[in-house]
């Protein structure tokens, strides 16, 4: 009885292997950390994360860097990648969206005035992502030359090669302003917001995701689950997907 059982077995084992997903290697926005940390705790298989910033990843596999996976926070990085980089399993997905925040320190007192934040900074600096590579950076200059102020606020910048580093400023009170996603201020209990960035006053905020290889599109299978749409809804993101 004990051998028929054992050869039961041997026969399911191969097949519950095969339904095991495999490994992944996932590149994506910083602004990702946590939300899609907790999502890998429920995914079947070995993920590995990589976060950084949009421009540095997408530069990064372009010259080769292996991912199964990337999710990128602006689609003119993936715009950039599809020309340039290896071939995707399937055109990119937006997974995500985001909004923009004004933030200073939990701890001050301070009232910018967000039309004029040149006369509110004095001598100081405000906190962003780079204007020209860093999704958070670029949406942050859009809504600034919008409102007229982009001119005044350049020698003021203190821009960082991904908005976390930004956050972080702000949150050490090495900068008075910052400006990140709503889901980085979320995240952060040592920073406040001060004002939201009408979503009107510069591009819409979207992650666009895009799998290199059949482990790379299983996982974002799963990123596109209930499951894992009610985690990124927890850390304020909302989805853009069906």
């Amino acid at each position: 009885m004990m051998s028929k059982l054992l050869f039961i077995l041997a026969l399911c084992l191969p097949v519950a292997a095969f339904a095991q997903p495999a490994p992944v290697t996932v590149f994506a926005a910083s602004s990702l950390r946590g939300a899609l940390d907790e999502v890998v705790a429920s995914y079947a298989a070995a993920v590995s994360l990589s976060f950084g910033g949009s421009g540095t990843m997408a530069r990064q596999i372009s010259a080769g860097a292996p991912a199964d996976l990337v999710i990128l926070a602006n689609p003119i990085w993936m715009d950039w990648l599809a020309k340039n980089g290896p071939p995707t399993k399937a055109d990119p997905v937006d997974l995500l969206s985001n909004a923009l925040v004004l933030i200073a320190p939990a701890s001050s007192t301070t009232k910018p005035d967000p039309a004029n934040l040149a006369a509110s900074l004095g001598t100081e600096r405000i906190a962003m992502g780079q204007r020209d590579a860093v999704p958070a950076g670029i949406y942050a200059r859009e809504w600034l030359q919008t409102t007229g102020q982009w001119d005044a606020l350049v020698p003021h910048l203190a821009e960082t090669d991904n908005v976390r580093s930004a956050l972080a400023l702000v949150a050490r009170g090495e900068t008075p302003l910052g400006v990140v996603y709503a889901t980085d201020a979320l995240a952060e209990p040592k920073v406040r917001v001060v004002y939201e960035v009408p979503a009107a006053q510069h591009s819409p905020i979207t992650y666009p995701a895009a799998a290199f290889t059949d482990a790379g599109h299983a996982f974002l299978t799963h990123l596109q689950s209930p499951d894992s749409r009610a985690i990124f809804a927890r850390y304020g993101f909302a989805p853009v997907f069906p």
